[in-house]
């Protein structure tokens, strides 16, 4: 799909703050209402817009464990990966799953409330799977950015 200026700009005010009204939008990108809704509509049609969601701040919620975890597979098989990604795609902890290359098959980054709940998850879907050499865990002890824009060409 191409993306002209219209888009683009709809694009980049969407990511900064996806709760704008249309008009509100319509306003910030330079374009009618009727013509920016049936542009929004189209992006997510097309599957550019992906998801519209709240980010939550989750410290502000209660404890908060962030880990970042390294996973490397014995049998690297295209089948064999896509079995430990469906394991960990139905784990609500799991919050991004990366195949990665060199280095371990996959990258983890992990929410909890504590220790003991990432040792549960860990025994869960690490210690009881056949296929996974070696987990290599780090914990955040200070989020300095985070961020979910992506750059819009």
């Amino acid at each position: 799909m191409l993306l002209d200026d219209l888009d683009k700009r709809i694009l980049q005010q969407l990511q900064q703050d996806a709760a704008l009204t249309n008009h509100a939008l319509a306003a910030l990108v330079h374009a009618s209402p009727p013509t920016c809704l049936r542009r929004v509509n189209r992006l997510i049609d097309e599957g550019v817009i992906a998801r519209q969601v709240a980010i939550l701040a989750a410290e502000k919620i209660g404890p908060s464990l962030t880990a970042i975890v390294e996973i490397t597979l014995d049998h690297q098989a295209s089948e064999r990966q896509t079995e430990f990604e469906q394991l960990v795609a139905h784990e609500s902890a799991v919050q991004q799953c990366y195949r990665v290359s060199p280095g371990p098959d996959f990258v983890l980054v992990i929410q909890v409330a504590d220790m003991p709940a990432y040792h549960a998850l860990a025994h869960r879907l690490f210690a009881t799977q056949s296929n996974i050499r070696n987990v290599r865990s780090f914990f955040s002890t200070l989020r300095s950015k985070f961020e979910t824009r992506v750059d819009v060409p």
